[in-house]
């Protein structure tokens, strides 16, 4: 990562990247969307991408207003399409970049079985996902996501219900590339973004982002220094994870039970959407 000690300064990115016309951001004070756009555009500026080729796609939700903000074009869709829509796109237009901005409800609860065929045709697509346990805008409602005995305006005395590992189904799924961050380190962050973008075929980002106003003040973490050090405290690396599991003692190994793994999951290559209906296409021709 020592070419991002070249990059741009945060007010060169603004000028190049932002509407400047949709300041100020409709985020609540202490929510991390804000840093998830903020390494995205670093990770554009890392690669040198040409906006006039790059489309960003998003669905319903606070994170999916994520791709208004940027200065290129954008698809504002319904919830839970995103990815029906950016297929479209890509199917269409396979030459373009297309960034899909999406979060734990939209695409993994409303948009769940578009996350699941989108993943299967290996779309060539960057998903960055972004998982604050709850839906947000809509009133606080428990998500796939959110954690076991957490209360939500839907759950009053405790969600009972396992939730969802995007990641581990993503992998499961076959993509090529699966990631997960939390936002308080924006250096691996930034470099999966690009790494994503980088991939032939289905890239997921999965993104930590605290939600003090919907997630954090039913659950004791309305503070916003409360809740960054939750994520500071319930994840670890998955390789300090696998470590433990094989030779940690039997108490630093059950410890291991309420902690989130971070880290790249999967990266390998796999022949994408586009390239097979390419293949296809010429095969027809002949």
């Amino acid at each position: 990562m020592s070419g991002l000690l070249k990059l741009k300064t945060a007010a060169e990115l603004r000028q190049i990247y932002l509407r400047h016309e949709m300041f100020p951001t409709i985020f609540c004070d202490g929510c991390g969307l804000g840093n998830v756009l903020n390494y995205t555009l670093w990770a554009l500026d890392e690669l040198q991408l040409d906006l006039d080729r790059t489309v960003f796609v998003s669905g319903i939700g606070c994170s999916s207003r994520l791709s208004g903000y940027v200065n290129a074009d954008g698809m504002h869709t319904t919830h839970g399409r995103a990815l029906a829509f950016a297929s479209g796109i890509k199917a269409a237009q396979p030459d373009l970049n297309v960034i899909v901005f999406t979060g734990d409800g939209d695409g993994s609860g409303i948009g769940g079985n578009h996350l699941l065929h989108t993943i299967r045709r290996n779309m060539d697509l960057t998903v960055i996902l972004v998982n604050n346990f709850t839906y947000g805008m809509t009133g606080g409602q428990v998500a796939p996501t959110t954690p076991i005995d957490s209360f939500s305006t839907t759950t009053p005395y405790g969600n009972i219900e396992y939730p969802l590992d995007i990641c581990a189904l993503a992998q499961t799924l076959g993509a090529p590339y699966v990631a997960r961050w939390m936002i308080n380190q924006p250096y691996p962050p930034i470099k999966s973004i690009a790494q994503g973008i980088q991939k032939r075929g289905f890239a997921l980002i999965e993104m930590l982002v605290p939600c003090p106003t919907a997630y954090g003040r039913r659950n004791g973490l309305k503070q916003l220094e409360t809740i960054w050090q939750w994520y500071r405290d319930h994840t670890i690396l998955i390789d300090d994870y696998e470590h433990i599991m094989h030779f940690g003692s039997p108490e630093e190994r059950a410890a291991l039970h309420d902690k989130i793994k971070i880290g790249v999951f999967q990266d390998y290559e796999r022949e994408s959407f586009e390239e097979r209906w390419a293949t296809l296409v010429e095969q027809v021709k002949l």
